[in-house]
């Protein structure tokens, strides 16, 4: 039986009977035309909770729950121009776009006027036959056993956004297009989603399930989180995620956590080295030129996610 059978008949919450497609729902379609610390990290196939850069938390397990309450509209991009190196201080892209068609980087480090005509943009400009720029998906979720908690920023690779279902393993896109096609249709921001690892690729990627609908009283919570102003930071990138700033101190529950050390986005490129190593990307991706031009892991504290929220609430 189809695991969307909890969502049919008798089990549509009121709200959700008159249901239409969302901004959300579209923008993770793929077709629909921050700066957020607290986040969610996939390094090294891990579930990890950072504030300010900091790890404060880690499970084993290999799925997550969460509620979506908002989307970047459009799929974003980024660029480092060196080689990742793991040991290397945090830094910022060379060049970002948060709507995929035009950089948001000042004149210096722009690689072109728009992204379409980028030659980063061109297969094989990075390793192999991938692009040297990846595309990203942000999102602004919450913890599903604890929504009114912190609105969390997560960055999705290529890898987890594009291409096809396999069964029931459905990467983003793929998992709210079948969403949609329920009747009624299914918004992300109405239901709990599982985030599973993909274990069968050396990189994490992750898929997606439903699990249930949100109660009514849930879902209102989760309608103001959506109108925050930290899903509004989650879901653009900004210069500052990646230069040191410190964010406030991530709470759960209404208790705070201390004041986290330096921010840690991503790890800085050696300069002057080769592309960096790129995840393949899926058939499903946006298209871009085909005829190239010229251009210039924490260690894991095992514990269950409720055992988590508690370690937080007593920092």
């Amino acid at each position: 039986m189809s695991n969307l059978a909890i969502f049919g008949g008798a089990a549509v919450p009121a709200f959700a009977r008159n249901n239409e497609l969302s901004e959300t729902a579209k923008a993770l379609m793929g077709g629909a035309a921050g700066v957020s610390t607290k986040r969610i990290s996939i390094k090294g196939g891990v579930f990890r909770l950072l504030a300010g850069g900091k790890e404060v938390a880690s499970i084993d397990e290999r799925h997550l729950d969460v509620i979506v309450v908002k989307a970047a509209s459009k799929v974003s991009r980024v660029f480092y121009a060196g080689s990742y190196d793991k040991d290397a201080t945090s830094s910022a892209p060379d060049c970002w776009s948060n709507d995929g068609e035009k950089p948001d980087v000042a004149a210096g480090n722009k690689q072109s006027a728009t992204c379409m005509s980028c030659g980063q943009n061109v297969a094989g400009s990075g390793q192999g036959n991938s692009r040297a720029c990846r595309y990203q998906q942000r999102l602004a979720v919450v913890l599903a056993n604890n929504p009114e908690g912190d609105v969390l920023q997560l960055t999705l690779p290529a890898t987890s956004v594009f291409g096809k279902e396999e069964g029931d393993k459905r990467p983003l896109q793929a998992f709210v297009r079948y969403l949609a096609v329920q009747n009624p249709p299914i918004n992300p921001e109405q239901i709990v989603t599982r985030m599973k690892f993909d274990t069968k690729v050396e990189s994490p990627k992750l898929v997606f399930a439903p699990v249930r609908w949100l109660t009514d009283d849930e879902y209102a919570v989760v309608k103001t989180q959506g109108e925050s102003d930290e899903a509004k930071r989650a879901v653009v990138m900004t210069v500052a995620q990646s230069d040191g700033v410190k964010s406030a101190p991530l709470k759960l529950e209404g208790k705070p956590l201390a004041a986290p050390a330096a921010e840690e986005e991503a790890p800085a490129p050696k300069a002057k080295a080769k592309p960096a190593p790129a995840e393949a990307e899926a058939e499903a991706e946006p298209e871009v030129r085909k005829t190239p031009s010229k251009t210039n892991a924490v260690p894991v504290v095992k514990s269950d996610l409720q055992g988590i929220v508690a370690d937080w609430d007593d920092e």
